[in-house]
């Protein structure tokens, strides 16, 4: 058997099994498998931790997003309301310009007729007065040939007796 005993201990083989069960049995004693499955459980809970706290960023975010989307189409909204509201102002103010400016137009349009007429009647006074004087200067030229020779115009003898006539 002694033989038998150390021809066990020169096998390699067998202190590498011996060696095994020395080992898991050290493990045992110490507790490393406990060790190990605490530490992995350990790190289980904070990967959970971490996956919890990144969902909950997640949702945070996704209601950020929306809110956001919310935001973009009131804004949206808002300025299409503004777009319209200035588009009728301006149409608004188009009309009332044109409005203006046709008021503007037939008021100058009846100043210029106005001052027309005004020169036409000067025109025509002129004219008139231009022809009485012209009228004037001609009877006065008349009458200044009729008269050179003569000492009496025949029209204010004529004139005479019948002006006596008529102050009596």
């Amino acid at each position: 058997m002694m033989e038998n005993l150390s021809e066990i201990f020169s096998d390699a083989e067998a202190w590498v099994g011996i060696g095994l069960i020395l080992f898991f049995g050290l493990i045992t004693v110490l507790k490393v498998p406990g060790a190990a499955a605490k530490a992995l459980d350990d790190r289980a809970s904070k990967i959970q931790a971490a996956l919890d706290e990144a969902q909950a960023l997640r949702d945070e975010a996704t209601v950020l997003l929306n809110s956001l989307r919310q935001q973009r189409a009131d804004s949206e909204r808002q300025a299409a309301a503004m777009i319209a509201a200035a588009e009728a102002e301006a149409k608004r103010l188009e009309a009332e310009a044109k409005a203006k400016l046709e008021e503007q137009i037939v008021r100058r349009t009846a100043l210029a007729e106005q001052r027309i007429k005004l020169a036409e009647q000067q025109a025509t006074q002129d004219v008139k007065a231009a022809a009485a004087e012209l009228a004037a200067a001609a009877t006065e030229q008349l009458l200044i040939q009729r008269l050179q020779g003569r000492k009496t115009d025949p029209l204010i003898d004529a004139a005479l007796p019948d002006l006596a006539a008529r102050l009596q």
